[in-house]
C-alpha cells in the first residue's frame, strides 16, 4: 500500500522541483529521510503517569511503538539523575512517514486555533525542518476526554536537501503551511 504522498511527490513534486532548481537527474531531487516525532517530559519525572500516557498518545498519533529517552548525565539543579526517563521519541521512516505527514498537514495543523501558518525559520541550515507542536490534542486520534495534561511535541523533518532554501521548496510542494513573510 503505497500512499497518496508518496505518488504525488513522483508524479508532481519531482518534475516541478527539477525545473525549478535546474536538477539534470531526478535523484537529485531532495526528498524526505524520516521524521522524529519527539515529546520532552521534565515532569515525568515526579509523576511516572505521565510518561506512560505520553508513549500511549505518541502510539496513537503515529502508529508506531515510541523509545523512551533517558538522561545521559545527571543535573542537580533539575533534580535530573543520569538514566532517568525524560520524553519519548518515534521514527517514522517510508509509508508511515508520508502518512503521518499527510495528517499533519491536512487534518492536525488546520485544527490549531488561530493558525496562521507554521514559521519558515525553523530550519536547520542544512535543510532539515523541526516544527513544535504545543498541544497533542490537534491530533484526532487522541480522546480528548482521556487528557490528563497537554503537553507539546517537536515534529522534525529530514530532508536530503543541502540547503534550507530547497527543502523549503519541498516541504511548500508537499503543503506544508507556511506563514506569509
Amino acid at each position: 500500500m503505497s500512499s497518496r504522498l508518496r505518488e504525488r511527490y513522483h508524479a508532481d513534486v519531482v518534475p516541478a522541483l527539477q525545473k525549478q532548481f535546474e536538477y539534470r537527474n531526478p535523484m537529485e531531487v531532495p526528498r524526505l529521510e524520516k521524521i522524529v516525532v519527539n515529546m520532552g517530559l521534565g515532569e515525568a519525572l515526579a509523576n511516572n503517569k505521565i510518561m506512560e500516557s505520553a508513549v500511549d498518545q505518541l502510539m496513537a498519533i503515529t502508529g508506531q511503538k515510541p523509545i523512551i529517552t533517558r538522561a545521559r548525565k545527571s543535573i542537580a539543579n533539575f533534580k535530573l539523575r543520569q538514566g532517568q526517563a525524560i520524553g519519548a521519541a518515534v521514527t517514522l521512516r517510508n509509508d508511515r512517514m508520508y502518512e503521518f505527514l499527510d495528517r499533519l498537514v491536512n487534518v492536525a495543523l488546520p485544527r490549531v486555533r488561530d493558525f496562521k501558518g507554521v514559521s519558515n525559520k525553523a530550519f536547520d541550515g542544512r535543510g532539515n525542518y523541526t516544527l513544535g507542536i504545543r498541544e497533542q490534542i490537534i491530533f484526532p486520534e487522541i480522546n480528548y476526554d482521556q487528557i490528563e495534561k497537554v503537553k507539546g511535541l517537536n515534529v522534525s523533518i529530514v530532508t536530503t536537501a543541502r540547503t534550507d532554501e530547497h527543502s523549503l521548496a519541498l516541504l511548500k510542494h508537499f503543503g506544508l503551511p507556511f506563514r506569509q513573510a
